[in-house]
Formats: C-alpha cells, sequence, structure tokens
C-alpha cells in the first residue's frame, strides 16, 4: 500500500536542503518515494540483511557536487542504522569500467548499489537484469539514458530531476537582483545540464519582461567537461573582463574556472548548482592560505536538486522492506507543494536576496509555478535562444 508522507520529507528538506515526490518520467503523476516512517538521522528497523555501496561516475566523493552530496547521504544514513557501507570507484570514465564495479560490489556481497549520474545508463542495462535479487537505486538516470525500449525491472528504481525549474528560479533571480549581463558554463552537454541551461535562459527572460528590460544579455557555452582548467578559466576571464556579472557555473567541479576568473574583477559572481555551493565556492576561492568569509558574498544563489532526502528515502524504503513499491519506475521530482521547502528543485537558503527579490518573492514564484501560472519549458531539442524572448543569448558552444 503507497503512503503518502510529505511530513518526512520536509524534514529531510531541514536537513538535506530538499523534500518530498514528484511525477513519473512519462508526464503521469504519482507520489515520490515517501515510504519512509522516519528520518536518516533517527535509526529505524531493518527487516533484513543489507549491505549498500555506491559507485562514483566521472568525479570522487570529494567533488564538492553530486558524486560527494551521494556519498554523504549513503554514509549518513547506513552509520546511523548499523548497515555496510562502501563506495567504489571506476578505473576510468567508460561503460566497461562501471561496469566492473558494480559487480565487484555484488561479488562483494553488496546487495543495494546506488549509482549516480546519467552515465550509468548502459551499466544498469548489463548489470540489473542478471541481478534480479541486488536493489539499484539510480540518481539522474532517464528512460533516455537506458533507452527507450528498455524496460526497467523491478529491482531498479530511477530519479530524475526538473532541473528546468530551479534553474528558471536562478535565472530569475539574478534578474530581479539586478543582474543584466550572465553567463551560464555548463560541463557537458547532456540532458540535465541543458535543463539546468534553458530553464536559466527562460527565468533571466521573464524577469527582464517584467521589469521591461531589453538590454539583458547572455553568454552561453558548455566546457565539454565537468572540471576546470585553464583554458576554460581563460574563457571565464574574457566574460567577467568583458561586462559578464554573474556566471551560472553547472557541471561538478567547473565551477572552478568560473570562481578563478570572478576574483580578478570587482563584484563579479557565480551561481551553484546541484547543492548549496556557497561555503564550497567562498572556501575555493579563499585557498589553503585565506579566509573563506572574505568571499561568503561570491555566490549569489545556487540551484538545487535533492539528491541525498532522494538516497535517504529510497534506503528507507530498501531496509523497510517497502523497496517494491518503487522498484520498475523513473520518477521525476519536482515541485509538490507551494512551500520553496517541500520541493525536489529550489534555490539555496544562501541566496543573496535583496529589495530586488526577496524571499517572499520568491516564495510568490514558486506558488506560481506549482499551480501552473508559470510554466517552464523542458525542451531540449531546440536551442538556448530559443527560449528567450527579451533577452540576448550568445550561444558560443563548446569551450573544448
Amino acid at each position: 500500500m503507497k503512503k503518502v508522507l510529505a511530513l518526512l520529507l520536509a524534514l529531510a528538506m531541514v536537513l538535506a536542503f530538499a523534500a518530498c515526490a514528484g511525477k513519473t518520467d512519462n508526464g503521469d503523476t504519482t507520489a515520490a518515494p515517501d515510504d519512509a516512517e522516519t528520518t536518516a538521522a533517527e535509526p529505524i528497523e531493518v527487516s533484513g540483511d543489507y549491505k549498500v555501496a555506491m559507485v562514483t561516475d566521472y568525479g570522487d566523493i570529494t567533488d564538492q557536487s553530486f558524486n560527494q552530496t551521494t556519498y554523504e547521504a549513503c554514509k549518513d544514513f547506513c552509520g546511523a542504522n548499523g548497515i555496510d557501507f562502501t563506495y567504489f570507484k571506476p578505473a576510468s570514465d567508460s561503460d566497461e569500467d562501471r561496469v566492473a564495479m558494480i559487480e565487484s560490489a555484488i561479488d562483494e556481497g553488496y546487495n543495494v548499489i546506488v549509482l549516480p549520474g546519467y552515465a550509468f545508463g548502459a551499466a544498469i542495462k548489463e548489470t540489473a537484469g542478471p541481478n534480479p535479487d541486488v536493489m539499484f537505486i539510480a540518481l539522474d538516470v532517464s528512460s533516455g539514458d537506458l533507452g527507450e525500449d528498455y524496460e526497467v525491472p523491478a529491482n531498479l528504481y530511477c530519479a530524475v530531476y526538473q532541473e528546468e525549474l530551479c534553474g528558471y528560479m536562478a535565472g530569475y533571480a539574478a534578474v530581479k537582483l539586478g543582474y543584466t549581463k550572465l553567463g551560464f558554463l555548463g560541463g557537458m552537454a547532456v540532458p540535465a545540464v541543458i535543463r539546468y541551461g534553458y530553464g536559466f535562459v527562460q527565468g533571466a527572460d521573464a524577469a527582464a519582461a517584467e521589469l521591461e528590460l531589453t538590454d539583458v544579455a547572455i553568454n552561453y557555452a558548455y566546457g565539454n567537461q565537468f572540471f576546470g582548467d585553464a583554458d576554460i578559466t581563460a574563457a571565464m576571464d574574457t566574460w567577467y573582463q568583458g561586462g559578464t556579472q554573474v556566471v551560472f557555473a553547472c557541471g561538478g567541479g567547473i565551477y572552478t574556472s568560473a570562481v578563478d576568473a570572478a576574483k580578478k574583477v570587482e563584484g563579479a559572481k557565480v551561481i551553484g548548482v546541484d547543492v548549496d555551493q556557497a561555503g564550497t565556492i567562498a572556501a575555493y576561492a579563499a585557498g589553503d592560505d585565506g579566509n573563506a568569509a572574505d568571499y561568503a558574498d561570491l555566490t549569489v544563489t545556487s540551484a538545487m536538486k535533492g539528491l541525498a532526502p532522494t538516497v535517504k528515502t529510497m534506503l528507507t524504503a530498501v531496509v523497510s522492506g517497502n523497496f517494491g513499491e518503487y522498484g520498475g519506475k523513473v520518477d521525476t521530482l519536482g515541485l509538490v507543494s507551494e512551500n520553496p521547502d517541500e520541493n525536489y528543485v529550489q534555490i539555496a537558503g544562501s541566496t543573496q536576496f535583496g529589495d530586488g527579490f526577496t524571499a517572499d518573492d520568491y516564495a510568490a514564484l514558486v506558488a506560481k509555478l506549482y499551480s501552473g501560472e508559470v510554466t517552464v519549458s523542458n525542451d531540449i531539442s531546440v536551442s538556448a535562444a530559443d527560449n528567450a524572448t527579451v533577452v540576448t543569448v550568445t550561444d558560443l558552444g563548446n569551450i573544448k
């Protein structure tokens, strides 16, 4: 019997910046993972013998983004409940090595496998079916990543997120806060990153239209990798020194290039992604010898999705014996409430709210998105510029 416990996920939001519910990948409304009876901070009754393993994707557990958030959520849950947990890191960025790590985990007796990232699509297809007694929890793995003809087996649950919504919130907030020269620096042009970027353009465009601005411009590019380097930093130097005021750095560690360039220009800002990156960005900007407090205002906001609550709620479903309620599904998690704190997609509590965009304004925006008064396209078959009506988008393609 399916139970909807929104309170659980609201509490999970307090712990990890997100909460409850969503809809299936085919557009039908459904409850998100929510069978857990308590938050992961409290031990729960474990109904069987479980061992949990996470396999990293492109990055590692110190990437201060997707992998680290997932790793810490798994570790916290398993530690609180006395469950054996470890992680495996593929030797290279290849389907073969991802499959090898999944199989190694299974060979070592791990019967719950957590996989963060679209790159696991092919590896899941090769390993989930042949191992029906192992439960797979995949984050950001869509039907498209698995193949449209792939039938999701009962031992696999996939969660994807409406990145276009929190991207929209970030773009809207930036323009409302007075920034008119924006940049979007994506990692690789994969669906999740594209949705973030297209939402960002739509949000900035909507705010510009409301303010009757005609001078809002967005530089739009992908680094073609999920880490910063000298080449990408040089491109960001050109942007910031050419007048760009804030860059949405969207893709793992690629924010480092935006930060390195922003530090050279007075008043330059960045926007974080996936989790609240304000502290991470400040610490990176300060370096080993600096003071992170000096860079506390470097991050305008972060566009976030609820990775940790998804992990914690699904692991609770597993150890409570309720995984069967979710297996065989691809759920798209997004807005379920007018309350910003009760949604799987949102902007960070560290957002630098001001007169142009207050916390109340944010709540009002979320209410409009939730009710459908404001809609955001998730069509990634068009161009970035196709999402704009009054802002100017300069699409620069791949930097590398």
